[in-house]
């Protein structure tokens, strides 16, 4: 039989989380607003533990996983790494695909990499509620899941948009215990002042992560959890790309391509930093491809500059591309991909050409995701569609080209959840959302001038 899974055993689990800030040392610093100085873990404990404001700021290679946090990914990691033999037999390509499938998770998403882990750090901490937001719910209902292990509160802002198109993330996050509510909502003075401007506001992830953020604020005994960006969210996920080098050992192969879908960028970092680090120290290199949504393109589109990671300007600057903290992006299916910015590592992995970007439109996602179901019987997440979009383009490539290369690409998630979206596709009703610059110029006339600057 030709092998098409790559399993490692529980006691294969890293035993860290993998830190590319150490090997890029010319990372722009996180800034106070106030003062425009580089933020200090003193800045940071007002929203989050000490020990995740340390790991924010931290320039170390390798974090110690507490025992606890891998007893618990246990329970799904190690993730499998698939060939992807039916796809390539279907495209007729010598390119030898590769996925490393996270879908495995009770969440059904990568998420819960960086979801336990907060939680596990909050608890020690003391604090009695976290306060997210979520785009499509993977994240929602990963944090979710985390407070219901941790015996953890938890409120999750919604961005309204989705909160609409997919209530089954939002009845899972319920299921675990949590509050879910549509963002931008009455219950905070962010999500009251946008509702007055514009009570038909389809809302977006900067929205509910000011949401969130306000609620943090203003109680001592809530934390804010972030879903993506932030250096310690791509941290924790790197657990994956650690597997994939370990799997592909078995496989006795090596990615010439890595391709990750690209929102925030958690998804992407997890799979991709641990080969990127290999490469900055000497070993193979890898071509890298953030596969980013026409609509909310920031990698590609965007401009790199200081900006706030939420839209009413309450978290610390970050240099990263951006769309401009006020665009709220149009409504595609991919929800997790609607965000105005992109982690400030993978910003400078593409400023440094360690890494490109892509942007593909999501009618030709949801065609690779149903070549994809129906080749290896997986109904992906939309937003992992746009991975599939691009290893499907490149082996095609290799196919002209007569050339064979291993690509490997993160399928972040399952899209159970999502059915309701493959179904307008099918019907002819899901249509490509246009990339509108005069809205993306006017939220860019809007970013801030860092203090001092």
């Amino acid at each position: 039989m030709d092998t098409i899974k790559y399993q490692l055993t529980d006691d294969q689990i890293p035993t860290s989380w993998y830190n590319l800030a150490a090997d890029l040392p010319q990372l722009a610093p996180i800034l106070h607003p106030g003062t425009g100085q580089p933020a200090t873990v003193a800045d940071l404990v007002g929203i989050m533990p000490k020990e995740l404001a340390e790991q924010e700021l931290s320039t170390e290679r390798e974090i110690e996983i507490p025992a606890t946090v891998r007893q618990i990914y246990a329970q799904w990691r190690p993730s499998p790494l698939f060939r992807a033999r039916r796809l390539e037999q279907a495209l007729g390509t010598p390119a030898r695909i590769y996925y490393k499938y996270e879908g495995g998770s009770p969440a059904g998403s990568h998420k819960p990499n960086t979801g336990i882990a907060q939680a596990f750090y909050n608890k020690e901490a003391g604090i009695r509620r976290l306060a997210t937001e979520t785009g499509a719910g993977q994240w929602g209902s990963s944090l979710s899941l985390a407070g219901a292990f941790f015996g953890l509160e938890v409120k999750v802002f919604m961005v309204q948009v989705s909160y609409h198109q997919k209530p089954y993330r939002r009845a899972l996050m319920h299921t675990y215990g949590a509050t879910c509510v549509a963002s931008p909502s009455t219950e905070t003075a962010a999500g009251r002042a946008i509702l007055a401007a514009d009570p038909d506001c389809p809302g977006s992830l900067g929205i509910a992560t000011s949401e969130a953020i306000e609620l943090a604020m203003n109680d001592p005994f809530t934390n804010y959890a972030g879903g993506s960006v932030l250096n310690h969210v791509a941290l924790h996920q790197t657990v994956i790309g650690q597997e994939a080098l370990r799997q592909l050992d078995l496989a006795e192969d090596y990615p010439d391509i890595v391709i990750g879908a690209a929102g925030g960028g958690s998804n992407l970092a997890g799979l991709a930093f641990p080969f990127l680090g290999e490469q900055l120290r000497g070993g193979h290199r890898v071509r890298v491809i953030a596969a980013e949504p026409e609509a909310c393109p920031s990698l590609t589109k965007g401009r790199i500059a200081y900006d706030f990671g939420d839209t009413t300007g309450l978290t610390p600057l970050l240099k990263m591309h951006t769309l401009g903290h006020s665009f709220i992006p149009p409504a595609i299916h991919a929800g997790g991909l609607r965000y105005h910015g992109i982690a400030p590592l993978v910003s400078q992995a593409l400023q440094d050409g360690l890494l490109e970007a892509r942007a593909v439109p999501q009618t030709r996602c949801f065609e690779a995701g149903l070549t994809f179901a129906r080749t290896e019987g997986i109904v992906p997440a939309p937003e992992s569609t746009h991975a599939i979009r691009v290893a499907i383009d490149e082996a095609l490539r290799l196919k002209e080209e007569g050339r064979s290369e291993a690509i490997l690409f993160g399928l972040s998630g399952h899209g159970h959840f999502d059915l309701g979206a493959y179904e307008r596709y099918l019907a002819g009703e899901l249509m490509d959302e246009g990339f509108d610059q005069e809205r993306v110029e006017r939220a860019l006339a809007e970013l801030p001038t860092p203090a001092g600057s």
